[in-house]
């Protein structure tokens, strides 16, 4: 038998050409598109819901803090990381969720990664919805933990898998608003069942935070749930605060915890300060605008539907994100670049980005659009809609 000779140094990542090429037939190829420092057209593809990236006195608050503490953290917060703005954005956001206690992260998935993997382990189940978030998957994946990805918004399943799992504990872990179609998980029935099988609850609520509940308190805390000893929250502080960084409210001995075992925190450079500051900054507008999410709701039924009633089969929001399913990734790539065409701006979900495994567009709105920019946006993307889109 003749040995397989070795390949040589230039060609070790031949395969990599091979994948690209498959994922380009398919229509899943990604590229960058750089934009420029004043976006032009309307925006329904960033995920800035109370339109407070641009907020003066948030960028003003961001500006002032890299002046002061300087462009970086200069360590994980264990070490050099943790500066006041930290521990004073901890204080503030675990107050205005109702909660013990916060930690910030660098990010929303470096929070989820923290709180599935160190709330987990060996001896631990997990069931999760199978439509979470990715991070909240390779939290999943990273655990060691048994885990029952179930049917999603299926309660009944989540319910079986607890009652037949083999570990002495158990998580269950889902989103609170589903990022791909904006539909809402039944919290306050996923509580109940986890507390008849003693199981704990991880909510991701980035989606929901700054847009449902009173005064954009998040889905948990509208459910009734922010202060309950065995459900956790996750934050992206990157969505209705238009800042960086993420963050777990709960349980204060689950925040001690966290600090101690979280791999993604422990490791991991802090949070900048200049994106403390600014979500601290977006975090004091909130509180004093408390009408801003009710307007992003508003918003949102209304293009859902505009766009129904246009003859496309939209997706119900229940907070800022709404979906149009496309017939192919290759149709819903040439819809999002016939409605940038039109100074439309508008999200692209792809698999593997999708569950379901279904293209879709997906559309965020903000607080500050008006009835014009949404009749705007209906007349272009229904004018641009590819055949069998409707």
């Amino acid at each position: 038998m003749t040995a397989t000779p070795p390949l040589l140094p230039e060609n070790v990542f031949d395969w990599l050409d091979a994948e690209g090429g498959r994922r380009a037939e398919a229509g899943l190829g990604r590229r960058l598109r750089p934009r420029p420092a004043q976006h032009t057209g309307l925006d329904l593809a960033s995920d800035d819901y109370l339109g407070l990236a641009r907020d003066k006195r948030v960028a003003g608050a961001a500006a002032a803090a890299a002046l002061r503490w300087g462009a970086g953290a200069t360590g994980s917060r264990l070490g050099t990381g943790s500066t006041e703005l930290h521990s004073e954005l901890e204080h503030e956001l675990a107050r205005f969720c109702g909660a013990q206690a916060a930690l910030v992260f660098s990010s929303g998935f470096a929070a989820n990664l923290g709180a599935v993997t160190a709330l987990s382990g060996a001896e631990s189940a997990i069931v999760t919805d199978k439509h979470v978030h990715p991070s909240l998957v390779e939290g999943c994946r990273l655990s060691r933990a048994d885990i029952a990805a179930v049917a999603h918004a299926t309660p009944s399943a989540i319910k079986h898998a607890l009652a037949t799992r083999r570990k002495p504990r158990a998580l269950v872990v889902t989103d609170s608003v589903f990022s791909v179609d904006g539909d809402l998980a039944p919290l306050d029935e996923l509580a109940e069942i986890c507390r008849g099988h003693s199981a704990a609850l991880v909510v991701d609520d980035a989606h929901g935070f700054g847009v449902l509940g009173e005064g954009g308190r998040g889905a948990v805390h509208a459910a009734g749930l922010s202060s309950e000893p065995d459900v956790v929250t996750t934050l992206a502080l990157s969505t209705a605060l238009g800042a960086q960084g993420g963050a777990v409210v709960g349980p204060r001995r689950v925040i001690r915890h966290l600090v101690d075992t979280a791999r993604s925190f422990l490791f991991d450079t802090a949070l900048a300060p200049a994106s403390a500051a600014a979500a601290l900054a977006a975090l004091q507008v909130l509180k004093a605008e408390p009408d801003l999410p009710a307007k992003v709701v508003e918003n949102a039924g209304n293009l859902a539907m505009q766009l129904k009633n246009a003859g496309l089969p939209v997706s119900l929001p229940e907070a800022a994100v709404l979906s149009v399913p496309a017939p192919s990734a290759e149709a819903a790539v040439a819809w999002v670049e016939a409605c940038a065409e039109q100074g439309i701006h508008v999200g692209c979900f792809r698999p593997p980005a999708v569950p379901d495994g279904v293209s879709r567009l997906r559309l965020t709105v903000r607080a500050d659009l008006s009835e014009a920019d949404l009749d705007r946006a209906v007349k272009v993307i229904t004018a641009t809609a590819p055949p069998g889109a409707s």
